[in-house]
């Protein structure tokens, strides 16, 4: 199983970023995938988790302002994160939990995960 993350970068606050994960070795639709980020010196934090009947869930914090899909025929899910803000700035993972546990925004239960890719809002 590889999980490829991309599409981080430099943004300044107020813009815009598109996170995607390629997945190889699993089918998206038939997991939980989230995505997780970890800013400097902080824990590792769920973000957003797309279940395997495709409904969402997503921490306070980004809520109205981040948006979780997935393209079942290109086996990958995407990011779009609007309205950045500097505390958005980490380190983003994507992961897959394929025992679908109830527990979705617990780490412990994902049993693959990304690279990573930084994010950074600064101006």
């Amino acid at each position: 199983v590889q999980l490829q993350a991309s599409g981080g970068g430099l943004v300044q606050p107020g813009g815009s970023l598109r996170l995607s994960c390629a997945a190889s070795g699993l089918t998206l639709n038939r997991n939980n995938m989230a995505w997780f980020r970890q800013a400097p010196g902080k824990e590792r934090e769920v973000v957003t988790v797309i279940r395997w009947s495709g409904s969402t869930a997503y921490r306070d914090s980004v809520k109205g302002r981040f948006t979780a899909s997935r393209d079942s025929a290109k086996n990958t899910m995407f990011l779009q994160m609007n309205s950045l803000k500097p505390e958005d700035t980490a380190v983003y993972y994507c992961a897959a939990d394929v025992n679908r546990n109830v527990a979705i925004f617990d780490l412990r239960q994902y049993d693959y995960w990304g690279q990573g890719t930084q994010v950074t809002v600064s101006s």
